[in-house]
This record gives structure tokens, C-alpha cells and sequence, in this order.
């Protein structure tokens, strides 16, 4: 792989992707309007999105991408039904930037921080999964998302050629460990970088974002379009701690998958060669609508500051996967949120929201 100069990427110069419950500035979020994101069920996601805004806007700043005037005059009608506005107002900022969907984890930016609190963001190509043709207004969205917060912009290019990579489909802890699936990452039927190689990939997530060590797992649960994110399977909430989704039904399509990645996080280490700290993470009852299994998850969840909003599903479940989340997470406010028609988009929580660290 040829690459540019060294500070021309952001690692080199320090920077690197905070963990996720390290203090955040905002969450960035884009309001719904692709109804064939939500086929037949689209009207009450507007109020799903509702009080999950809600809830952030009482941990940080929510930045709220809308298409346009009238976008934001039905999001605003649809805020204030839901008693969001004008209470949290101050805490809501709109910008009027058009979208193909709302994924904001996968299309918009990923931000860095360096020793000193600079916050920077990276800017990596969106393609939609690999999988719709049109991604070209999602794909503008890290180089309007830096102009507006006036930060620096590090594109990732390499050989010549932008890198594909979706927030999804990774997972930090802040200190030099990634999360990621050879499914999504480094299948060649998926066409996110086709002729990258494994050790080509490492390096580019190393100068881009800090990373010191990759940790692979195989693939992702089943109903899940993205090609294997993880965000569904595993997820840091310490430095070695990490919440791993475990299906303990052996009738399961899940079983299998989950119950690889499991053996393979117990042979995984730090950047120290210590342990990890697996804690199992229940899934819930297969969702199925219309036919189609949808890749329903409690891993999904998404942590602001002092807050964790999980996505619920009406299970038996919800209440064992929101105590185990709290007992890793003990100082944080632990939120449900019901999922149920939001995951008919093949996304929950943590797909909807990016968030921006602390910093100047």
C-alpha cells in the first residue's frame, strides 16, 4: 500500500478515536425520511427518533441533520408533540443538509482528539454498504460536518483511492484496541476495498484513527445487510472490558456465530498482552417481520455521557440485558428504548448516532 506522508494522517500528529463513554461535545443524528428504509412502517419512527433525542439532549448538545425548511418544520412539529421542544431547545441545533438515509454512524464522520483536546474528524468513504446506488449525499457529509465545526478533516486515502469504512462496523477503547469482522472488513464478495489486504487494512486503521492492534472476529448476527458490523455482536465499555452478545439457544441461527465470537474474544489481549474481560450480553427472541429475521440486539446500544440508551424489544430479555449493561456501566442513567419498529430498518440505536468528543 502507498501511502502519503506521515502527517498527512492523523495518528503520527497524535491524534486517536476516543472510546465511546469518554465526555462528549454531541451526538450527531439525521431525522428520518426514507420511507423504503422502513417498508410499510415508517410512521412511528419519527417519534422513536423523538425520545432518543430527548434523552440525549440531556446529556450533551444533539446536532440534528434534516433535509431541508420543511424537514425541519415536521421534525420540529414532531418534537414538540412529543414534548422535546421548546423544553430542550438550547441543546438542539439543525443544520439543513439533504441525505439518502439517516445512518449517521456509517455516513458521517468519524472524530479523533489529540493529547491536547483538538478535536479533528476523518473522513472515510460511504458506499452505502455496498449495497444501494444512491450514497452520494451521505457521502458529503464529514467535509459539511467539518466546515461547520471548523476542525480539521483527514481524509482517508491510500493507493490513490478513498477508504471504505462505516462507524458500524467498528469498535474502540480508546487506548490502541479496534473491534471489527473479517466479514465486513476483508471479504471480497462485499466490495468495500477490493486488493486491500489484511495487514494493508491494520495500517490504515493505525494512522487514521491510532489504532495499535486489530482484533478480528468472523462475521456478524443473522438479518444484519451491513456484512458483519459488530456493533451488533461486541462492544468495549471499558478498556478490557468487553459486552459480548451470547445466544444460548443451540436451535438459534445466531448460536454458531455468537458462540465463535465468544471463543474467540477469550483468546484475544490488549496492547499489554493482558486478558480481556468478556461479560456475555443476552440477545433477544428472534424479531421477525413480514417474514424477514431483523438483526435485533442489545449490543446496539449507545453511550453519551453518563447515559446509555438501549434498545428493547418487548423480550423476556430487556430486563437482563439493561442489568447487565448497568452493572458494567454502574455511574451511568441506563435508558430503554423500544426497538421494536425502529430494528424493521435493520438498525437500532448506536446505528443512528455518532458521537463528538469533548475537546476544543
Amino acid at each position: 500500500m502507498t501511502a502519503r506522508t506521515e502527517t498527512e494522517f492523523p495518528a503520527p500528529l497524535g491524534y486517536r478515536m476516543p472510546a465511546e463513554w469518554e465526555p462528549q461535545r454531541a451526538t450527531w443524528l439525521a431525522w428520518p425520511h426514507n420511507r423504503t428504509d422502513w417498508p410499510g412502517k415508517f410512521e412511528p419512527i419519527p417519534y422513536v427518533y423523538a425520545e432518543i433525542v430527548r434523552n440525549l439532549a440531556r446529556a450533551s448538545r444533539v446536532e440534528l441533520i434534516v433535509n431541508d425548511s420543511k424537514a425541519e418544520e415536521r421534525a420540529r412539529i414532531v418534537l414538540q408533540n412529543a414534548n422535546v421542544l421548546p423544553a430542550l431547545e438550547a441543546s438542539i441545533c439543525f443544520h439543513q443538509w439533504p441525505t439518502n438515509r439517516g445512518w449517521l454512524r456509517d455516513s458521517g464522520p468519524i472524530f479523533v482528539k489529540d493529547k491536547g483536546d483538538k478535536v479533528a474528524l476523518t473522513n472515510w468513504k460511504f458506499n452505502a454498504w455496498a449495497k444501494y446506488r444512491n450514497w452520494q449525499l451521505d457521502n458529503t457529509l464529514p467535509e459539511k460536518t467539518a466546515e461547520v465545526r471548523g476542525c480539521r478533516e483527514f481524509k482517508a486515502i491510500f493507493n490513490d483511492r478513498q477508504m471504505v469504512l462505516e462507524g458500524g462496523s467498528i469498535d474502540v477503547n480508546g487506548r490502541g484496541l479496534l473491534l471489527t469482522t473479517e466479514e465486513c472488513l476483508l471479504s471480497p464478495v462485499q466490495q468495500r476495498n477490493p486488493g486491500m489486504t489484511r495487514e494493508e487494512i491494520e495500517t490504515a486503521l493505525g494512522l487514521m484513527l491510532g489504532v495499535k492492534k486489530v482484533l478480528w472476529l468472523e462475521r456478524g448476527i443473522v438479518g444484519d445487510d451491513t456484512h458483519g458490523h459488530v456493533d451488533d455482536i461486541a462492544r468495549f465499555v471499558g478498556p478490557r472490558t468487553v459486552l459480548a452478545a451470547s445466544e444460548t439457544d443451540p436451535a438459534d441461527e445466531n448460536y454458531p456465530i455468537l458462540d465463535e465470537s465468544l471463543k474467540l474474544l477469550a483468546r484475544m489481549t490488549d496492547t499489554e498482552g493482558h486478558p480481556l474481560e468478556i461479560v456475555p450480553l443476552p440477545m433477544p427472541s428472534p424479531v421477525v417481520f413480514k417474514g424477514q429475521r431483523v438483526p435485533a440486539s442489545y449490543a446496539n446500544f449507545y453511550i453519551a455521557n453518563q447515559t446509555v440508551l438501549v434498545p428493547t424489544f418487548n423480550d423476556p430479555n430487556d430486563l437482563k440485558a439493561l442489568n447487565t449493561i448497568q452493572q458494567v456501566l454502574p455511574k451511568h442513567r441506563i435508558v430503554p428504548i423500544y426497538c421494536g419498529d425502529l430494528i424493521w430498518g435493520l438498525g437500532a440505536i448506536h446505528c443512528m448516532t455518532q458521537q463528538e468528543p469533548a475537546g476544543e
